[in-house]
């Protein structure tokens, strides 16, 4: 996996989807904006670790099915819409036409699982630092009823001045709906905010929202070529330089 630092290059540009009318030019910078407005997590294995509840509700689906979960699988779904993984696991367990259902029953083992959720290392301490000096969101391609419980399991329920979900705009990531959503209601430019992601389809929906990003990995075998700082983790210097905390 490539990792880049502060002074790497931005990588190739990413077309807009097409989804909206208007949309700000993607962001070519090549260095963190200042004055910075505001920064946005993500949600899904970068603020919270909650891709493992995930993964054991897919496991148990799978298992509904006659099916067993893999590495692969999970690589097809990270980052994906509801809407976009209802019709994957339509495939994948050969159950055509069965999307809406298959959701159905995803939720209800996701939602079960989320009340263990936990922080990611170095998230709560991050995020308590940036409170007071900069607007702070969480944008999340997750359905609102998910993310209140796992925000509320993690303590982090009062955190964010704006939370935004993937069933509150009309295209979820890769789109750039959530985030300019987000922005517009924390009255920020996209250009001057900040965005921290962990899969491809978060960052392209950064990206092409017009903000700066910043790439965490969290599966082994996702690459982020498209962000503009790739780090290992919250706790990362590449991520506090960028954030303006050294």
């Amino acid at each position: 996996m490539v990792r880049r630092g502060l002074s790497a290059l931005a990588g190739d540009d990413i077309a807009p989807p097409g989804r909206r009318a208007k949309m700000p030019p993607v962001n070519r910078q090549t260095a963190p904006p200042r004055p910075l407005e505001a920064v946005v997590f993500d949600c899904d294995g970068l603020l919270l670790d909650t891709e493992t509840h995930w993964s054991t509700a897919e496991t148990t689906l799978f298992a509904r099915y006659g099916k067993t979960f893999g590495r692969d699988h999970k690589l097809r779904m990270i980052g994906s819409s509801l809407q976009a993984t209802g019709l994957i696991l339509e495939e994948l367990l050969e159950q055509p036409g069965r999307a809406s259902e298959i959701n159905d029953e995803m939720l209800e083992l996701v939602e079960e699982a989320m009340v263990a959720s936990e922080p990611m290392p170095g998230a709560a301490d991050l995020v308590a630092e940036l409170r007071g000096r900069v607007p702070i969101a969480l944008a999340s391609n997750s359905w609102r009823r998910l993310i209140t419980v796992a925000l509320h399991a993690a303590d982090l329920t009062d955190s964010f001045d704006v939370v935004v979900c993937g069933d509150e705009v009309p295209h979820p990531k890769p789109a750039p709906d959530i985030y300019l959503e987000t922005a517009r209601l924390l009255k920020v430019a996209p250009e001057r905010t900040i965005a921290l992601e962990d899969s491809p389809n978060g960052v392209e929906a950064a990206r092409v929202a017009g903000m700066f990003v910043v790439g965490i990995p969290s599966f082994e075998g996702i690459e982020l070529p498209e962000a503009h700082v790739i780090a290992d983790s919250l706790k990362s210097d590449d991520v506090r330089r960028a954030l303006g905390l050294l």
